[in-house]
């Protein structure tokens, strides 16, 4: 489901900035819909063939368990012999995803700028849409999911991660490699979970400290 979720933000980003850019008029640094990359930013620096520069690039830095919903209902009746089947609790997850306008070979003011321009799109496109599901992303290649039930309960609630400058230091420090344009977003609440359910034993009787409190009649 991580990477469902990644995958389909990058597709709505990728549709959202190629539709806006202010250079869309120049061919030559116009980002394209592939430009918007799932990657690890920490490979920028050993990138030698360049596939990874000159992009939007996508880094997944951190995963948090959402616990304030932990505790939920751990069972369901089975309709069908109107039995208990137990359930394991979803784990509900942040996600903190690193999006980094990356720089060409070449170091140019210009370059700079067009890199801050795409950090602006960035987190315009994130205020201009502050939930994200399958079903209100109509464009979405990931729409046809539904059919099926696969990613029909999807529900991303990015949010603005601000990081004091210790926080960035350290980060691109264990990134291993210099610092590039970014923003970091909050992404909640991604689902997962085990759909098998176990049927639970019949409870046959109750007992306290050996004593047979209560018999089924």
């Amino acid at each position: 489901m991580i990477s469902e979720a990644v995958a389909f933000l990058r597709e709505e980003l990728s549709r959202y900035i190629v539709a806006n850019q202010r250079d869309a008029d120049s061919p030559s640094t116009s980002l394209r819909p592939e430009d918007i990359m799932i990657g690890n930013v920490a490979a920028l620096d050993n990138d030698q063939e360049g596939k990874l520069k000159n992009k939007v690039l996508i880094s997944l830095v951190n995963v948090e368990e959402e616990s304030t919903l932990k505790n939920g209902k751990y069972y369901i009746k089975n309709p069908l012999n109107n039995g208990i089947e137990y359930l394991h609790s979803p784990v509900f997850l942040n996600l903190y995803l690193l999006f980094s306008a990356t720089l060409p070979d070449a170091a140019s003011s210009d370059n700079y700028e067009r890199a801050l321009q795409r950090l602006s799109l960035i987190i315009q496109f994130f205020q201009s849409k502050k939930s994200f599901t399958i079903k209100n992303s109509h464009e979405s290649s990931f729409a046809r999911a539904i059919d099926n039930g696969f990613l029909g309960e999807l529900r991303l609630l990015p949010e603005l991660y601000t990081l004091t400058f210790e926080q960035i230091n350290h980060l691109w420090g264990s990134l291993g490699g210099k610092q590039v344009p970014f923003v970091m977003y909050k992404v909640r609440l991604v689902k997962i979970e085990d759909p098998i359910a176990r049927e639970a034993p019949v409870i046959e009787e109750i007992r306290e400290n050996d004593e047979v409190l209560a018999k089924p009649s």
